[in-house]
């Protein structure tokens, strides 16, 4: 119950960090593609066949966990008995490039393992198909950039 309500906290948070932002008019998306993405996610279980943090190919850490990505935006990671809880969900992107699918973020949320915190991020999604979601991120920072690919088992 705890791990629920910390993701739900986790979630709400991000939610509404997204909907206060006014510089996004949200003009260029395509409102199918949100729905798209969230139905080809919601269906099935996935797992992580690319995850690069900066240099650093790291995609052996999540072998063997399936994802599912629930429609009530809870994430579950399970390999064997180990079952790791946490938050998703896609919302617009605040630029503006003229892409439906570049124009929408993927959002992560994990409160551990150190692995999972790893995924926890507002990724850009460079491409989605019914059972393949790639994702980037641009780290700020250091200029660094992450790759994570999710396939559908």
């Amino acid at each position: 119950m705890k791990k629920i309500f910390f993701a739900t906290l986790i979630l709400f948070t991000i939610v509404m960090n997204y909907s206060c932002s006014s510089d996004d008019d949200g003009s260029s998306l395509n409102n199918n593609s949100i729905a798209t993405v969230i139905s080809t996610m919601n269906s099935g279980t996935w797992k992580v066949t690319k995850y690069i943090d900066g240099e650093n190919d790291e995609s052996a850490d999540f072998s063997g966990y399936d994802f599912t990505f629930t429609e009530n935006n809870i994430l579950m990671a399970k390999k064997d008995n180990d079952e790791i809880m946490g938050s998703w969900l896609v919302a617009t992107n605040s630029s503006n490039n003229g892409s439906s699918t570049s124009d929408l973020d993927f959002i992560i949320s994990f409160s551990g393992p150190e692995k999972f915190l790893s995924l926890t991020d507002d990724w850009d999604i460079k491409s989605s198909t019914g059972d393949k979601l790639e994702l980037i991120d641009v780290s700020g920072g250091n200029g660094g950039t992450d790759y994570l690919t999710f396939e559908k088992n």
